[in-house]
């Protein structure tokens, strides 16, 4: 399967939905001589729209007991039509905590500048600051002012030059010799645009900023407690090891792509009430991690006469190829007719969310439809009940043509 990086490079980027927020790793705002040992990070995807973030770090200090200024950023929203927040608390962005060795840190918030800003193009004092080890940049609203053409930068007058910005966190950890743990917790809105339900973006690359320049043991776990969730992430980052579902009830399986020529793949998943999990060693990313909802591949496949593929996320309206595909008797040619093809069509994305769960159909071509489908997971165990579904959900199936 061909061109899925390019798009899902292209939707990440383009006008065509709204940007919340990324997560991103803890990291020194000037170089030190402290190592990560290990750490794993959890990400909850639920159906509410908000990614919860779980991170347990264990950092080696092998010299004098010392103070480092630690710190956490997130880029700014596109989109979502609020002002900039002044304070520097991240609009999207709430139950922000760390624990240092038992102890909660107090934190404090501020504008900087965002660090998407390629050498040659960030404004002369990032890149002075960058030439001095410092990773983080106060964004001074004295000299700074608001683009009166676009809101969401800011111009400096006296040097001609524009910027964006992002949102820091920032704390004073006092490391001990030896092991130290943190824990560090958050949610976030989700993204969304068009051709993918949600987006969870998470930076990597910061943490190459410790002494390490890795993270000696790392583990990722994604979860999908009570609901499903399908996406693909990008294999760039995990070389060297597979993902695997390691709780409930999921799959997964690597898809060929073709990013402008080179080559490269995803890993496409399906957890329901699930865990997936990567693991590996002297763990050094290239790139940062984005987690996408699968609907993305809808956009791609080529059909050649295969199975359309049926995408849904409870948490966000239904969506399927089916919904804007035309000449539907290409892809149902036994129904005889393109309005036979149309009815059946109706048929599956009414039962979408008993699929979602998955029901054993009792009729024949819908069973048959579903079970050509690579997401669905039959469950003959599962029984519908009155609060199986949400109010959208019963809305849809009972439509006419549901089975149910």
């Amino acid at each position: 399967m061909a061109a899925i990086m390019s798009l899902m490079t292209f939707t990440a980027k383009a006008n065509d939905g709204v940007y919340f927020v990324n997560g991103s790793h803890l990291e020194p705002l000037q170089e030190t001589d402290i190592a990560i040992k290990k750490e794993v990070l959890t990400i909850t995807l639920n159906d509410n729209g908000i990614a919860y973030v779980e991170v347990d770090y264990q950092f080696m200090n092998n010299g004098q007991a010392k103070d480092v200024t630690m710190g956490f950023e997130a880029n700014a929203p596109y989109n979502d039509g609020e002002p900039i927040k002044l304070s520097g608390a991240h609009p999207y962005i709430s139950d922000f905590s760390v624990v240092m060795n038992g102890q909660v840190l107090n934190y404090r918030n501020g504008l900087v500048f965002a660090e998407t800003f390629d050498d040659d193009d960030a404004p002369k004092e990032v890149k002075e600051a960058r030439q001095q080890g410092q990773y983080y940049v106060p964004l001074d609203l004295n000299r700074w002012k608001f683009d009166e053409e676009n809101s969401e930068r800011f111009y400096n007058a006296s040097t001609d030059e524009y910027a964006s910005h992002a949102y820091a966190y920032y704390f004073n950890a006092h490391f001990n010799n030896g092991l130290n743990t943190v824990r560090h917790t958050y949610s976030y809105r989700m993204s969304f645009g068009v051709g993918r339900a949600f987006e969870v973006p998470y930076w990597l690359l910061p943490a190459m900023r410790w002494a390490n320049h890795q993270i000696d043991d790392f583990t990722l776990r994604i979860r999908a407690p009570k609901c499903t969730k399908h996406f693909i992430i990008d294999n760039t980052p995990f070389k060297g090891a597979s993902f695997r579902v390691t709780e409930g009830k999921g799959k997964t399986r690597v898809l060929e792509t073709n990013d402008f020529d080179d080559i490269s793949t995803v890993t496409e998943v399906v957890l329901r009430d699930g865990t997936l999990e990567w693991h590996g060693n002297n763990f050094r990313p290239k790139t940062n991690m984005d987690i996408e909802s699968a609907d993305v591949l809808t956009y791609l496949v080529e059909w050649d006469g295969k199975p359309i593929p049926t995408y849904y996320d409870s948490g966000d309206t239904y969506m399927s190829a089916l919904t804007w595909s035309g000449e539907l008797i290409n892809y149902f040619p036994g129904e005889g007719t393109e309005e036979k093809a149309a009815a059946f069509a109706k048929r599956v994305n009414h039962n979408l969310p008993y699929a979602h769960r998955g029901y054993v159909f009792k009729d024949a071509k819908l069973r048959r439809y579903f079970e050509s489908q690579w997401w669905y997971m039959p469950d003959p165990t599962w029984k519908p009940t009155d609060d199986s579904f949400t109010k959208h959900e019963w809305e849809m199936m009972q439509s006419e043509n549901a089975e149910q």
